[in-house]
């Protein structure tokens, strides 16, 4: 089976889907690119079907590039067989490569490479052969003793045969294969503590679970415990269950030399073969726990990236704190900053009465609408002060406490200080933390990923992969929206398909030089932006300013003929797009025929689906027809909290174990799985998402631990 054949049996889709998303993978383009504006050469596949596909692609040709090196190394040792070429041939993983090469590998000072030196491997080999009519290995080694290798006596002789028999038995592929598939089913992991004392990983005191059962969070909190060194793991097997199984490739029954050759086993296995295999299987366990981890971080951070925003309202942002008070940024609807201030609300200074006065004054001023408040230290009394101000005034103001993870990260950063030179460290987050309510996206892509918080362990995930996972979900999501070219960052714009930062820079230094510009094809004209990037970009950026409405749109560049071909086929022209007739263009088309149009259009029917939608709705933002979020005017405090109560809340964070609801009181409460519905769910992101507003009820309370417990059941 060739790599096409492989992919499209693990994705299960057609192998012509695969082939051309090879190739167009292989001409440069752009994941998003290609999800969006190739759909007739892919079938349609989204964005996450062709990363798992790009994923798979890149992993299938370094293991077809370690066989090639593999089987050139053992070639030009003059070892290479027609048998240990289909074994390599027929190898699925890069571990089974591993094992086929490991006895050609150039090896450090071995046992066994120590005997050969002294003479003994034709000793042991005559063992291993375990021949009927075999003297006993006692006789065997009388004649290797040699003084001046070394060999002093028979019991070194037969020192030296084990080492060698065992290290062949530690380097026999199909031995360590069946093993390991025997460990992977049937160990266990077992941790102890290595302190009394208590801590987060106390229920790993004295914890056993099947290596073939046990949860991926569950993996890496032993892996943390490990590091942090509160907990010692081990994978746990039978041990003569293990030797059985070398026994049964290596040991022939009823010969003189039978009963050494099992003892070398059995040494091969303590000494060899499972230490080495404990570290595959720990590995294994720890991979794949990332790897379960990297993909639930990415669809909570795909699902926060596309919170709908909330559009034309001016916004005061509000960065909490106590001593040094909390500071006030307020924004207008395009995010840009209208007045900042500090107040002093929470102790030790407690000026509530200034505070209040200060901020009715602002939001009179400016017209505010809505309040962002971080959720960090001083939140809660924030919030408080808050919702007291807003029972005070005349007008509709709502606020929100939104997640300021990253914004200290992103406040003290090169980026921040340049588009804020003016402005301190801590005002700078007020404007971030405002501008997180009114465009998640647009502001969330100036911070690191990693640093917004809606995962678990994301510290001790592979950097480069975790970081190539993320990046791919960030440019999926700002493609998917579109930028708007006349206002978006430089940081936005490195996002969108075949921009680089590089480019981005050039784009806002061309803007700032020349003004906005007044149509796409004035991207030509950007420094470093050639033909491929605009092919690539191109569609994702939008010039509302631009007299070609289609500019406007999600339409390529490249289907602009088209789209004129629909619209005349139909009846209408580019002008009609902006009048209320246009409502019946779908209908037009399906009375016509789509297949036909698109023949005369010259595209395929998906790409004319795309068209007609981008027409229908001309500069349509995707984030818009998801349900607007929370906003609230009044605060609880834990100690409201009563079992039974139900309340409304969102989503915050959804993890392997349950997920976390902001209910309105400054702790987050967990529903856990298991009360998330009422049928069986293998994982919380089944049933919701980062961003959902759900009705929740209160379990139970904790408030010394500040904790509380919410189901979703029975609502």
């Amino acid at each position: 089976m060739n790599i096409t054949e492989q992919i499209a049996a693990e994705l299960g889709i057609r192998a012509e889907q695969v082939q051309n998303t090879i190739k167009l993978i292989d001409d440069g383009n752009t994941i998003p690119f290609i999800a969006r504006y190739r759909k007739e050469a892919t079938g349609s596949l989204d964005d996450t079907v062709l990363r798992s596909l790009f994923d798979r692609l890149t992993y299938l040709r370094s293991l077809e590039k370690r066989k090639e090196e593999v089987l050139s190394s053992i070639e030009a040792q003059g070892k290479l067989t027609d048998e240990i070429a289909k074994a390599v041939a027929d190898a699925k993983t890069l571990a089974e490569v591993e094992d086929i090469y490991r006895p050609y590998k150039q090896k450090r000072k071995t046992r066994a490479s120590v005997a050969k030196e002294k003479g003994l491997e034709p000793l042991a080999l005559a063992i291993l052969a375990q021949q009927k009519n075999s003297p006993a290995p006692e006789q065997l080694a009388a004649d290797y003793i040699n003084e001046e290798k070394g060999v002093n006596s028979v019991e070194e002789a037969l020192q030296g045969a084990s080492d060698i028999i065992a290290e062949i038995a530690s380097d026999n592929a199909e031995i360590r294969k069946k093993l390991r598939e025997y460990m992977l089913k049937n160990a266990v992991i077992h941790s102890h503590g290595k302190t009394d004392e208590q801590t987060v990983y106390s229920m790993y005191y004295d914890f056993t679970e099947p290596v073939a059962k046990i949860a991926p969070h569950r993996v890496l909190a032993i892996d943390r415990g490990e590091r942090e060194e509160k907990l010692k793991a081990s994978i746990e097997i039978d041990s003569s269950i293990g030797c059985r199984i070398i026994f049964d490739m290596l040991a022939k029954d009823n010969t003189p030399c039978t009963e050494f050759v099992k003892n070398a086993c059995i040494d091969a296995y303590d000494r060899l073969i499972f230490p080495s295999l404990e570290n595959e299987v720990r590995t294994h366990l720890t991979e794949n726990a990332a790897e379960q981890a990297i993909k639930v971080f990415s669809l909570n951070l795909k699902h926060l990236l596309m919170q709908p925003p909330v559009k034309g309202k001016n916004a005061i942002g509000l960065d909490p704190a106590y001593r040094t008070g909390c500071k006030i940024a307020v924004v207008d609807k395009t995010g840009k900053v209208l007045d900042t201030t500090v107040v002093y609300p929470t102790p030790p200074q407690n000026k509530t009465e200034e505070a209040k006065a200060k901020l009715k004054a602002l939001i009179n001023k400016y017209d505010v609408e809505i309040i962002a408040i971080g959720n960090g230290t001083a939140s809660k009394e924030s919030e408080m002060f808050v919702a007291e101000m807003l029972k005070e005034i005349d007008r509709k103001v709502e606020y929100m406490v939104v997640s300021e993870a990253g914004a200290s990260v992103y406040s003290a950063s090169k980026l921040a200080a340049e588009e804020f030179p003016q402005f301190d460290v801590s005002l700078r987050s007020a404007v971030s933390i405002a501008r997180r309510l009114q465009d998640p996206l647009a502001e969330l892509v100036k911070i690191d990923p990693k640093a917004i918080g809606v995962g678990q362990y994301q510290h001790d995930m592979p950097k480069n992969r975790l970081d190539t996972a993320l990046a791919g979900v960030v440019e999926d999501s700002v493609n998917s929206v579109g930028v708007d070219l006349n206002t978006a960052s430089h940081s936005l714009l490195s996002y969108v398909a075949g921009i680089n930062a590089g480019i981005a820079k050039n784009i806002v230094a061309y803007r700032e030089e020349n003004g906005h510009f007044t149509d796409r094809k004035q991207l030509l004209k950007v420094a470093k932006l050639g033909k491929k990037a605009f092919e690539q970009c191109a569609g994702f950026l939008r010039v509302p300013e631009s007299k070609n409405i289609l500019d406007n749109t999600a339409v390529h560049p490249e289907s602009y003929d088209a789209a004129k071909k629909l619209l005349e086929i139909c009846g209408y022209t580019i002008a009609d797009i902006k009048s209320p007739s246009i409502a019946k263009l779908k209908e037009k088309a399906e009375s016509i025929g789509l297949k036909q149009i698109a023949e005369q259009a010259g595209v395929g029917v998906p790409t004319l689906n795309d068209i007609i939608s981008e027409i229908l709705k001309p500069g349509r933002d995707p984030r818009d027809e998801l349900p607007p979020p929370l906003l609230r005017t009044d605060v609880l405090d834990m100690a409201d909290l009563k079992p039974n109560m139900v309340l409304e809340g969102t989503v915050r964070n959804v993890i392997d174990f349950g997920v976390f609801v902001d209910i309105g009181v400054h702790e987050d409460g967990l529903v856990h799985i298991s009360q998330l519905c009422d049928r069986y769910v293998k994982h919380p992101s089944e049933v919701v998402k980062v961003g959902d507003i759900v009705k929740v009820k209160v379990i139970e309370v904790d408030v010394k631990r500040k904790r509380i417990s919410l189901t979703m059941k029975g609502i």
